[in-house]
């Protein structure tokens, strides 16, 4: 299956927006020439995800740092996936948002099955009990395909080095060297996936 058809529906129509923004571009000076208006957009431009959901990587030259015990009890340490383009994801059960992004976060990330990609979610939540719950959810309703790894930042054993998050979700991109390439505050834009597609 091609990258076309694992991005979601909105990066889409963002791309032929860009499309058809770039046409007009070439198009109004040709036409500015031979004395004929120049077509308009008839709607306002989607909002820019650069202004809004991405924000600049951490200047702190250290490379990004989690470890701790999955929620299924396995170690983990994100160093170990180093080859790997990995989505960090912060999240908590009681963010409506985040748990408005998860099925397409879910769709997405079995659309990459094969590649070298990691989804990685790590909650923010204040009592185990809550994720727990969640999980057992998960467990009935959501194919193992679908599946990726998650941490909770409450366990004793759970250690990263990139702080607190005033906003939730509150994504990580991070390349194969294990270099923060892109942070995101808020929903993860449907572009991400593309940037995504460039790193693989």
């Amino acid at each position: 299956m091609g990258f076309t058809h694992q991005l979601s529906v909105s990066a889409a129509s963002h791309r032929v927006y860009r499309s058809v923004r770039a046409l007009l571009c070439l198009a109004v000076p040709a036409l500015a020439a031979l004395g004929m208006a120049a077509p308009t957009l008839a709607q306002t431009p989607p909002s820019s995800p650069k202004a809004e959901n991405v924000a600049a990587a951490p200047a702190t030259t250290a490379a990004p740092h989690i470890e701790g015990k999955t929620i299924a009890g396995l170690p983990f340490k994100l160093s170990s996936l180093k080859g790997k383009v990995v989505l960090v994801l912060y999240w908590s059960t009681n963010c409506a948002v985040c748990r408005d992004k998860m099925p397409e976060l879910r769709t997405n990330y079995e659309g990459w099955a094969g590649k070298p990609f990691e989804l990685v979610a790590v909650s923010t939540d204040k009592r185990m009990q809550e994720v727990v719950e969640y999980e057992r959810i998960i467990a009935r309703t959501v194919p193992m395909k679908q599946r990726f790894v998650q941490l909770w930042t409450g366990d004793d054993s759970y250690r990263d080095n990139l702080g607190q998050h005033a906003q939730l979700p509150a994504g990580y991109l991070i390349d194969k060297s294990g270099k923060v390439v892109e942070r995101y505050v808020g929903r993860i834009p449907a572009e991400a996936w593309d940037r995504i597609a460039d790193l693989l």
